[in-house]
């Protein structure tokens, strides 16, 4: 039961992806043709062309980049909880190969699990998907190869918050406004990652959005768990 979990066995994350470059003229002749192939069905809803759609393509593994993985963990300071919030950034290789180890070295154990708001139909498997591209290994908690449904160590506040109705989507914007959880959409939102990457080269500001979607997710759990939601002198930023 969610209620049995001890809070300090997870790790929360979120990600920030773009399309892996700035432009549709940038792919490859066989790039685009399989992109235009991949999402024929929903330009087709809209009428678009493959290039006026290319910049959502960073929800794809195949066609897009990680540019961002913030991670947050609970600690305990002088027997008071604090959640320590940090991200790895840039290079998705770099980036990817230190998520890695992060895994591989402190959430490791069957007891440790990963938390993510739709994670399970997006982070985790974008993240997989990411690594085997760059030609690194999975790490167990992401490789679910032969695993069993119950020895997947993920959480997905999206899944919990369903109860079941799996025709239901809720964002964690609509998650936070309704359990009274301060917004992590304070200044962009996902649909101008990309902007604000490769136009404004602003990827600190994605980095500290990415940062608040991470802290949003882990106060939602507390909420589910009818917890008190942190205030800001338990959170802790950690720059890498």
């Amino acid at each position: 039961m969610l209620q049995n979990i001890d809070l300090h066995n997870i790790l929360f994350l979120d990600i920030e992806t773009v399309p892996e470059t700035a432009d549709y003229t940038n792919l490859s002749k066989i790039k685009k043709e399989l992109f235009t192939k991949k999402t024929e069905y929903q330009r087709k809803a809209e009428g678009i062309s493959p290039k006026d759609f290319y910049d959502r393509a960073g929800i794809w593994a195949e066609f897009g980049i990680i540019i961002c993985i913030s991670v947050a963990f609970f600690t305990e300071d002088n027997k008071r909880q604090k959640l320590r919030v940090t991200s790895f950034y840039g290079d998705e290789t770099e980036l990817l190969t230190n998520f890695k180890n992060l895994l591989d070295t402190h959430f490791n154990k069957p007891k440790h699990l990963l938390c993510a708001h739709n994670g399970k139909e997006f982070d985790f498997p974008y993240i997989a998907r990411r690594m085997i591209i760059r030609g690194i290994e999975l790490p167990d908690k992401l490789n679910l190869f032969g695993k069993k449904p119950w020895e997947v160590s993920h959480l997905d506040t999206l899944d919990l918050w369903k109860f079941g109705d799996y025709k239901h989507y809720t964002s964690l914007q609509l998650l936070t406004t309704i359990l009274d959880i301060p917004s992590p959409k304070d200044d962009i939102d996902g649909s101008q990652v990309a902007e604000v990457y490769y136009k404004e080269k602003n990827l600190k500001r994605i980095v500290k959005y990415c940062e608040k979607d991470t802290l949003a997710v882990a106060q939602v759990l507390l909420r589910y768990l009818n917890k008190p939601i942190l205030s800001d002198e338990d959170i802790l930023f950690i720059e890498k």
